[in-house]
């Protein structure tokens, strides 16, 4: 018998059954080879990873196309340090500003500039059409259903809601 610790004690490991094992592999094959092909695409389209994407469209739907830091750290689901690193890049580029937020002084908005909305709009086309390629031409309208009903439940339980969780945004 194997068992793996827990607080009080211990207890028998729940090891994957050979149906779970293949879809527990499937699925990080699947995630790995796509989130390559996404940021390959945007590399050479615009010169940029698929999470400077991301954090410039969180930016162009904001309101004034500009958010405070934690909350594009939250949308974004990444660690502030990351999120900082991110940014600092994206200025750098000048595609992005930062702030000091006028309600909270200890905060900063990080805003999209006129040049990183350029970059947004000449990127999205092909980033569009590349997401399209990869996953939603591939399935059924009953799997593109199925896919966004398993994709809420599980974020929905690796985010909990109570202030002690270890979520990203919050290290």
């Amino acid at each position: 018998m194997t068992t793996a610790p827990t607080g009080g004690g211990e207890r028998e490991t729940r090891w994957l059954t050979d149906d779970e094992q293949r879809v527990w592999r499937a699925y990080l094959h699947a995630t790995t080879l796509f989130d390559d092909h996404l940021d390959r695409r945007l590399q050479r389209d615009a010169g940029m990873p698929h999470i400077y994407y991301g954090l410039l469209v969180q930016l162009s739907h904001a309101p004034g196309r500009s958010k405070r830091m934690t909350e594009l750290a939250i949308d974004a689901k990444i660690t502030r340090s990351r999120l900082s690193h991110a940014v600092a890049r994206l200025e750098k580029n000048g595609w992005v500003r930062r702030e000091e937020c006028p309600s909270d002084k200890r905060g900063q908005n990080a805003i999209l500039t006129d040049a990183g909305f350029a970059v947004l709009e000449k990127a999205a086309p092909g980033h569009v059409e590349t997401v399209r390629q990869a996953m939603f031409d591939r399935l059924t309208p009953e799997q593109v259903a199925q896919l966004g009903e398993i994709m809420r439940v599980l974020a929905e339980g690796l985010q909990p809601e109570d202030s002690g969780a270890d979520l990203p945004w919050l290290r």
